[in-house]
C-alpha cells in the first residue's frame, strides 16, 4: 500500500511540474535578444528577435531603460503578447 501511494505521488508531482514549465515557457515568448536600436523623433527604439518565433519587432521605451539594454542582450517586454 506504502509503495502505492509513493508512486501516485511521484505521478502527481511529474504532472505538476509539467504544467508549471509549460507556463513559464509561454512567459518567455514575450522575451528575446535585442537585434537593433536607435533613436528617432524622441523614440528610443529596440528591435527585439523572440525567443519562441524568431520575429521581429520595434518597441520605443524611455532613455533609462535603452540605455541599459545594449544590442545582443536578452530582453523581456511585459504587459505585451508574443509577436
Amino acid at each position: 500500500m506504502k509503495k502505492t501511494m509513493m508512486f501516485m505521488g511521484l505521478i502527481a508531482m511529474v504532472l505538476f511540474s509539467c504544467k508549471k514549465e509549460k507556463e513559464q515557457e509561454q512567459k518567455q515568448c514575450n522575451c528575446g535578444t535585442i537585434a537593433n536600436d536607435g533613436v528617432d523623433n524622441g523614440c528610443y527604439w529596440l528591435e527585439i528577435r523572440n525567443d519562441c518565433s524568431g520575429n521581429k519587432k520595434t518597441w520605443c521605451f524611455d532613455e533609462d531603460v535603452w540605455m541599459n539594454a545594449p544590442v545582443g542582450s536578452h530582453f523581456c517586454v511585459t504587459n505585451e503578447q508574443p509577436w
